[in-house]
């Protein structure tokens, strides 16, 4: 087997933090990426695939020893699945040993359609016949800054009534699926969580503070087995093992 490392979702928010650290390890690191035209990143091999036609994908993953899977589709999330299986099925075909897989705090217990799809994944992940690691993560504060962004056009900030965040830097996540990828496969990991659970008015109303922005929070009650799920704290975990804090991110990137 050889060293080299594939980051799929190689441009993403969480993919550009693991590229970075692979980096650091000095194995041989490949990166994926769909974009007619290649980046070109001093020390990595980018590479030309697509995960929902499968087109390079052959090319991709020849020679590859470990695949650290961050690739997702936020707009289309209907395409992670069939992009997931011609994932597999390209490591499985060029001997891969091991692949790491990034999903989320809560997805088998919360019924929201976007969980079930990366629920499925780590399913298929687990009956692949690969040496395979999950990690689960609670939230990033980078997309919950992108969420209230959108959420603050408004008059009044909504947010869901009685549910619990915890947000966790995406470096940490990061740190600990860079982690995992040197080692042996262990199945499901540990879930990585920040270091504070908050209550989403919480979130919001520091988030207001920090963007200068006066608005009001209203917190409303929802209904359906998914806000169901989010009230019951799934979207949370014992393991706080983060550092950075909500109001440590945004003091450093939302403060005016």
């Amino acid at each position: 087997m050889t060293d080299v490392m594939l980051v799929t979702g190689a441009t993403g928010v969480l993919g550009r933090e693991v590229l970075a650290r692979v980096r650091r390890l000095g194995v041989p690191v490949r990166a994926l990426t769909r974009r007619a035209e290649l980046p070109v990143t001093e020390g990595v091999e980018w590479v030309r695939g697509d995960l929902l036609t499968g087109a390079g994908l052959a090319a991709a993953f020849a020679g590859v020893g470990t695949v650290i899977h961050c690739a997702t589709d936020i707009r289309h999330p209907k395409n992670d699945l069939p992009g997931f299986e011609r994932m597999l099925a390209a490591a499985k075909a060029a001997g891969v040993g091991h692949v790491v897989n990034i999903s989320i705090v809560g997805v088998d217990r919360i019924p929201y359609f976007y969980y079930r799809i990366k629920l499925a994944g780590e399913r298929l992940l687990a009956d692949s016949g690969i040496g395979w690691t999950n990690l689960r993560a609670t939230q990033f504060p980078t997309l919950l800054n992108a969420a209230f962004g959108v959420l603050s056009r408004l008059p009044v900030l909504v947010v869901p009534a009685g549910t619990d965040c915890q947000p966790v830097d995406q470096g940490e996540v990061a740190d600990r699926l860079v982690e995992l990828a040197q080692g042996a496969p262990v199945g499901q990991a540990p879930d990585l969580g920040g270091p504070k659970v908050y209550r989403a008015e919480q979130l919001a109303e520091g988030w207001l503070r920090a963007a200068g922005k006066r608005r009001r929070v209203l917190a409303v009650r929802l209904p359906g087995g998914a806000a169901a799920g989010f009230r019951s704290g799934a979207l949370t975990t014992p393991n706080a093992d983060g550092v950075r804090t909500w109001e440590e991110y945004l003091a450093a990137e939302v403060a005016r």
